[in-house]
């Protein structure tokens, strides 16, 4: 069985010190719910204290993003092994990346091979914009975003690879994608596609996260569902009580 995973994007959001006064709001119920695996993804400058404040609590710590090389000319850039030092986790190709600072699918696929690696668990987001999702391109792009994003991954490793599914014109908009939606978007065509890389067992090993305007109200309708094994929550990740009721949610 698939462990449920929640994990929080905050974004370009909230000071050093503010971030630690949130997660001391956020831990008491975050360690409460062992069954789910909860992981917070702050800003680069709050990583450090973060990941003491969060040792040996069983909430992991992600960065939101790094690039591939290991070191060099590269300004404004977080290196794998910077992101290692604190993390567990990061985040990688976020629509948000791909929509503002041009990530491609190759992009991607470096990141992935970069953190894994380096032993990281890499989120991977991919998902459609709203004139693909209304010309009914969904499934073509999500396929194409898994068959170049996860080129070459050696399949031992694939399952430590955990996948988001964001359907772009949902992200912040407040317009989330139904629960049967999205449930068909990963039964018919996300985790086919990594069944065609990796074969079916560790296909169906690796867990599949729904992100897009996910909150409190509407976590349950998507964690019903047979290959939703969790979420990639943004804002509703800045608030203690909404982000409990959604980890609480995901509980099996």
């Amino acid at each position: 069985m698939r462990k449920p995973f929640v994990a929080g994007n905050w974004k370009m959001n909230k000071t050093v010190a503010q971030a630690s006064m949130l997660v001391q709001e956020l831990l008491l119920g975050l360690q409460a719910v062992p069954e789910v695996e909860r992981v917070l993804c702050p800003p680069f400058t709050s990583l450090m204290i973060l990941s003491a404040q969060l040792a040996n609590t069983g909430v992991g710590l992600g960065a939101q993003n790094l690039h591939w090389e290991a070191s060099g000319a590269y300004t404004g850039e977080i290196a794998p092994q910077m992101v290692k030092e604190f993390c567990g986790y990061v985040i990688i190709g976020h629509s948000e990346r791909r929509a503002f600072f041009a990530e491609s699918d190759e992009t991607v696929n470096k990141k992935l091979k970069a953190a894994l690696a380096l032993g990281l668990i890499p989120i991977v987001c991919i998902g459609e914009t709203l004139s693909e999702y209304e010309t009914g391109k969904t499934g073509e792009v999500v396929k194409r975003q898994v068959l170049l994003g996860f080129k070459e991954i050696d399949t031992a490793i694939a399952s430590q690879i955990v996948v988001a599914y964001e359907p772009i014109w949902a992200i912040g908009t407040g317009k989330a994608s139904t629960g049967e939606d999205a449930n068909a978007v990963l039964k018919d065509h996300i985790r086919p596609a990594l069944a065609n890389l990796f074969g079916s067992a560790v296909a169906q090993g690796i867990r599949i996260l729904y992100g897009g305007s996910v909150t409190a109200a509407n976590a349950e309708e998507f964690f019903h569902q047979s290959e939703v094994d969790g979420a990639l929550v943004g804002g509703a990740s800045l608030k203690p009580s909404e982000f409990i009721k959604i980890v609480e949610a995901a509980r099996p």
